[in-house]
């Protein structure tokens, strides 16, 4: 009842507040929106919704809504397409959220429809973008934008922000007009080679324009248009982190960015052991899931059945072994280094890493290495965040990061997309034979790589062959990339190589990911031939350093170093140099790639998320079985 009375109140004084003749009557039709007639009336949904106030719960066939007097200009209004977002429309008109919102407050910005229509104008809502006056300039927050990017942004310290805007520094909404310093420039950084730093021209809003995204366009192909990397492109379109779809409206620069006369070279590496400066010992600390609690109260298992069992530990075990090499090596280098293992007690449900942080005191430590599992190296990335103590993330990918945490594992996306990058470089023409179970490659090739050809697959799953020929090109190589782990698939792939070479055309095979079913004797002598092309996160060659590493090891351990062991001195050498530059281990990552016995670490900066290594290499067999690297 109350209820009742309220609506009825209200529906009073708007009648009684509107003057004679300003209102019309409207009977609804059977299917009419509110967003249909009040574009039909030339006013906005917020209108209606002023004089209707239940029509907010839904309207039905022959109700009777009242309409008030079109104020002069027509309402603007735009038609949802696909890709967009609540967040690009409000950017297209130069709209903050909040009066998009206002001008329809029934729509679910969170789930628009294509072909719906949202009002760009209500009572008192009109278009503005940054606002600024005499003393002030406003920067109005985008999602996912923090403190930390958006002073870099305005080239200020956070501290600077927060004291200008002291009523947001613990939550910062989206939307939220915040105060800058000044009228600055925006500056746009370059993701650049770390030998041969691309310097970018500072810009303002003014320098940009609109850009609306082609059938098949990519983001590699956009970022190139417009000389840019595809990081920045994202920064520059944050809605481009849900994938790029035909139709969206990006923000691009009106004219190409110019970069400094230095040359885009391939990446050089620094042999760090040379530009070492011994001086105040660092503190390196190791937080390795040994779990020696849990096997000492076993008494069940003796350890060698426990370790024939326990995958897990052996992981961990060959990771120490190797890091302990690397210790050695940089004693006998002289090093003045302080390192710590400890136990950190991780199971897939808990570990000790908080006790860890506190009792240890870690943020007076130099470098922390570990975790393991990705939830607790970001606990303990967080907890550190503070004191801005690196924390290294060996083995895994995590799904969240912070600004001290480093990725040292290149991720399966980024290993992927550096292989496709490399046939882009190359000009080809590329083809993907896409097994209906690879979910995540077809995927990323459907919202990131929209100009490579997926064969189609018939009913029984096989590659439907009629439909390659038509797509293969004779002055280009035609790349065949590969992803199954179906034999019958591979040999059909194998198949529609061999025919296609037959018929005058250049064919390269590319694997993205090595499987256990391409290593069966049926299938790999067959791959071999075809001199197949991968990326790999270690390198396959026989140096002198390796062989040194290798023998050393194995008159320790009484066996050869297997892939654990040796990322275990690989990413426990690179932190303990880097340490010790003159320069500092964050302004080293910036700057310095490095190769080590069989891994690359080539760390890019992710803003405000820390850091990622992209140390990817291109391989390829060759007939003799030996492999190489590609340029």
């Amino acid at each position: 009842m109350n209820k009742i009375v309220y609506i009825s109140f209200l529906l009073f004084f708007c009648l009684s507040s509107a003057q004679p003749g300003e209102l019309k009557k409207h009977t609804v039709a059977k299917g009419e929106t509110v967003a249909q007639i009040a574009q039909f009336y030339k006013v906005t949904p917020f209108d209606i919704y002023q004089l209707n106030p239940d029509a907010k719960l839904g309207i039905k066939e022959n109700t009777i809504l009242l309409i008030p007097k079109a104020t002069g200009a027509s309402a603007k209004v735009h038609e949802v397409k696909p890709g967009d977002t609540f967040y690009s429309i409000a950017k297209k008109y130069n709209l903050t959220n909040e009066q998009l919102e206002k001008a329809n407050p029934s729509i679910d910005k969170f789930n628009l429809i294509i072909g719906q229509q949202l009002q760009l104008t209500s009572n008192g809502v009109t278009s503005n973008g940054n606002k600024t006056n005499e003393t002030k300039t406003f920067h109005e927050v985008q999602p996912k934008e923090t403190f930390y990017s958006i002073s870099r942004l305005y080239d200020m310290s956070v501290s600077e922000l927060e004291q200008l805007n002291p009523d947001v520094v613990s939550n910062l909404p989206v939307g939220y007009q915040l105060v800058i310093k000044k009228k600055a420039n925006v500056k746009v950084e370059a993701e650049s080679n770390p030998n041969n730093k691309v310097v970018v021209s500072e810009t303002n809003s003014t320098d940009f324009k609109t850009y609306v995204v082609k059938p098949k366009e990519t983001l590699f192909g956009i970022s190139k248009e417009f000389g840019l990397s595809q990081v920045e492109l994202v920064k520059l379109n944050p809605e481009l982190e849900n994938g790029l779809q035909e139709g969206m409206t990006l923000r691009v620069p009106k004219t190409q960015i110019k970069t400094n006369t230095i040359p885009i070279a391939k990446t050089t590496y620094r042999d760090l052991s040379k530009s070492v400066r011994v001086k105040e010992t660092k503190e390196i600390v190791f937080l390795l899931p040994f779990n020696v609690s849990s096997i000492a109260s076993d008494t069940t298992l003796s350890m060698q059945a426990r370790l024939k069992r326990d995958s897990f530990l052996n992981m961990t075990l060959d990771f120490y072994s190797g890091a302990l090499m690397a210790v050695d090596s940089a004693r006998r280098l002289g090093m003045p280094l302080k390192i710590k293992f400890l136990d950190s007690k991780e199971t897939r449900n808990s570990s000790n890493v908080v006790s860890l942080v506190h009792s240890e005191n870690l943020k007076n430590s130099d470098i922390v290495i570990g975790p393991f599992y990705p939830q607790y190296v970001e606990k303990v990335a967080q907890l550190l965040s503070e004191s801005n103590v690196p924390v290294i993330s060996p083995l895994r990918e995590t799904s969240t990061s912070y600004e001290n945490l480093y990725q040292s594992m290149p991720s399966g996306d980024f290993v992927k997309n550096t292989m496709l990058d490399y046939l882009y470089a190359k000009n080809g023409n590329i083809i993907a034979l896409i097994d209906n179970k690879r979910n995540a490659t077809r995927k990323l090739l459907e919202t990131e790589h929209k100009s490579i050809y997926i064969t189609p697959l018939g009913e029984k799953g096989g590659f439907i062959g009629d439909s390659i020929t038509p797509r293969l090109q004779k002055n280009k190589t035609n790349y065949f990339i590969l992803d199954t782990g179906s034999t019958g698939m591979i040999l059909s792939a194998l198949n529609q190589c061999n025919k296609a070479r037959s018929n005058g055309y250049k064919v390269e095979l590319v694997v993205l990911e090595i499987n256990d079913t391409f290593e069966t004797d049926e299938i790999f002598q067959r791959l071999i031939k075809q001199k197949i092309i991968f990326p790999s996160m270690t390198k396959f060659e026989e140096t002198l350093e390796f062989s040194n590493f290798s023998n050393s090891y194995r008159k320790k351990n009484n066996v050869f170093p297997n892939q654990f062991a040796i990322r275990g001195f690989d990413v426990t050498f690179d932190v303990m140099q880097r340490v010790l530059l003159p320069e500092g281990f964050e302004s080293s990552v910036q700057t310095t790639s490095t190769v080590q016995l069989e891994n690359k670490f080539d760390y890019f900066d992710r803003n405000d998320s820390g850091y990622s290594n992209k140390g990817v290499f291109i391989m390829q067999y060759q007939e003799d079985y030996s492999i190489i690297e590609l340029d």
